[in-house]
Formats: structure tokens, C-alpha cells, sequence
């Protein structure tokens, strides 16, 4: 599987942009899918996860109620809405899928074999 990120940008606090992950190869629809961040000298961090069949999410706390996680199988791409964004929430974003991963395992990079290049997400105060 191949992952391809976009929509970042920059963008005023509380405004909001939706990224996408377009995957191509084969079984997409069998892959849970992970969001990621990381800003300049801080660790990778996780924010969001979606099952293969989109029936289930998981978010970070620090965007819980701003950020929502959606698929669309029939289109291979995964999205990440993020409304009323911070200055906090500014970092490299990545996606990431793994086909066999545990919904324990959904929070730690290390577990997910396949990873998209990163889109940087910039949020002014």
C-alpha cells in the first residue's frame, strides 16, 4: 500500500482544513488507518484512528470534539477534519495503515507498516 497526504496549509486559529490520504494497492478496505503528528523536537504523536470498516474511531484527548476521522473505501482515502484548530495542533501530519493491528494497537506508530509522506499543518494565533 501507498499513501499519498494532502490538504495541509496554513490557517488563523479556529479555522479548520480537511487532509486526505489517498491509498493505492490492493485491500485498502482492509487496512486500519491512523492519523499522526509531530512538531519540531517533539515525538510522533498519535491523534486519530479508524477501523477498516469505518465503524470505529479513536481520537488523541487534545482533539477530541475538534477533529473527526472518515473513510470512504470506494475511494481508497481516508480523511481528517479538523475544526476550531489551535496553534498547539501545528506539526507534520501523517497517515498511516496497517491491515492486521489491534484497536490496542492503533495509538503506537511503531505498529503500522505502511506511511505517507506528511502534509505540514500550520496554525497562526
Amino acid at each position: 500500500v501507498q499513501l499519498q497526504a494532502s490538504g495541509g496549509g496554513l490557517v488563523q486559529a479556529g479555522g479548520y482544513l480537511r487532509l486526505s490520504c489517498a491509498a493505492s494497492g490492493r485491500a485498502f478496505s482492509r487496512y486500519a488507518m491512523g492519523w499522526f503528528r509531530q512538531a519540531p523536537g517533539k515525538e510522533r504523536e498519535f491523534v486519530a484512528a479508524i477501523s477498516w470498516s469505518g465503524d470505529s474511531t479513536d481520537y488523541a484527548d487534545s482533539v477530541k470534539g475538534r477533529f473527526t476521522v472518515s473513510r470512504d473505501n470506494a475511494k481508497n482515502t481516508v480523511y481528517l477534519q479538523m475544526n476550531s484548530l489551535k496553534p498547539e495542533d501545528t506539526a507534520v501530519y501523517y497517515c498511516a495503515a496497517d491491515q492486521d493491528l489491534y484497536r490496542s494497537s492503533w495509538y503506537v506508530w511503531q505498529e503500522y507498516d505502511y506511511w505517507g509522506q506528511g502534509t505540514q499543518v500550520t496554525v497562526s494565533s
